[in-house]
């Protein structure tokens, strides 16, 4: 359950059949505006940055897509949610398509250490990619309660469960904490909710970096700050938010990103789960578009929370201690 909700939200049929009578806009597959595409990273450019190491004390953020990130640290590399199938389903002939590609070849990622997984929904949690990560990395697999038994039927051995506030050091210098989350579970009819589902804060010596996972706005971004401190930076989402009566209590939108990203007191926030798989009736370009507007209304500075394109680094301490290079 949501303790942050007064009325537990679980969908029925006749809301699915709501939200589709609703219609939504066709995304167009590889669809980008053209100013985006003009900017886009090249699969040389993101190969060439993911070459570059991390200083000590620095933290290299790269977006992969939806909410796939690769972070590294001069000791430690960690993927969030990874998924690079082209669909967010059981099945590979139908479901949620992946419209725009990973921006990092699957192939091409550095040696992974740990990777952290928010929840089981097919978007976050991916069988096949799960298996070709064990196959030649073998990391931690950090999972909610309840999941340990299927991500180990995947093949995968060394999988460690974590309730909300549960803490591991994964190395002498690194504490990655399970942190709430307003969401759900379940990846078929009959186990809806029986897991858990959060969010991770990562510390590392005097930096911290706070992944949102996938939840609608509520009061544990307070509780987090209250208890974790201030991050500096929040991977947050900011897609997923149409039609509000149907998404609200599971997505936030990008106005409540930004109100997340206070409440958190985060340095720097990135914004994340848009624009890969269509699961909700907002157009393509609309979180992007929200965000900028609800930067500007809430006062913030432009570089204080971003987007990033698809394969895009951004790198972070010592090199520049207030902004993103």
């Amino acid at each position: 359950m949501n303790p942050t909700l007064e009325e537990q939200f679980s969908p029925k049929m006749s809301d699915v059949l709501k939200m589709r009578r609703e219609g939504r806009e066709k995304w167009e597959k590889g669809g980008r505006s053209a100013a985006a595409v003009a900017t886009a990273v090249t699969a040389k450019a993101a190969a060439a940055r993911l070459n570059e190491r991390p200083a000590e004390g620095e933290v290299a953020v790269t977006f992969v897509g939806h909410a796939t990130f690769l972070i590294r640290t001069a000791g430690l590399t960690i993927l969030t949610d990874p998924v690079w199938s082209d669909r967010a389903s059981p099945v590979r002939w139908v479901g949620p398509e992946r419209v725009t590609k990973p921006g990092v070849e699957l192939d091409s990622l550095p040696a992974v250490d740990v990777v952290l997984i928010s929840h089981n929904h097919y978007d976050h949690l991916d069988k096949k990619t799960l298996k070709a990560l064990e196959r030649r990395f073998s990391p931690l697999v950090l999972v909610p309660v309840g999941d340990k038994k299927r991500v180990q039927s995947f093949g995968v051995k060394n999988v460690q469960e974590l309730d909300w506030w549960e803490s591991v050091e994964v190395n002498e210098s690194t504490t990655i904490t399970f942190t709430p989350q307003q969401h759900g579970s379940g990846r078929g009819l009959f186990d809806r909710n029986k897991s858990l589902w959060g969010s991770f804060f990562i510390r590392q010596g005097e930096r911290s970096l706070y992944f949102g996972g996938d939840g609608g706005y509520s009061t544990h971004f307070a509780d987090i700050k209250e208890r974790m401190g201030s991050p500096d930076i929040a991977l947050l989402g900011i897609g997923s938010y149409k039609p509000e009566f149907f998404m609200k209590p599971i997505h936030t939108s990008p106005a409540e990103a930004v109100l997340a990203h206070k409440d958190l007191g985060a340095k720097r926030s990135i914004g994340m789960h848009f624009g890969t798989f269509q699961m909700s009736s907002e157009g393509f370009e609309e979180p992007v578009q929200d965000l900028k507007t609800a930067i500007e209304k809430e006062g913030l500075a432009e570089d204080e929370f971003i987007v990033m394109q698809e394969g895009e680094t951004k790198f972070a301490f010592p090199r520049i201690i207030t902004t993103f290079d």
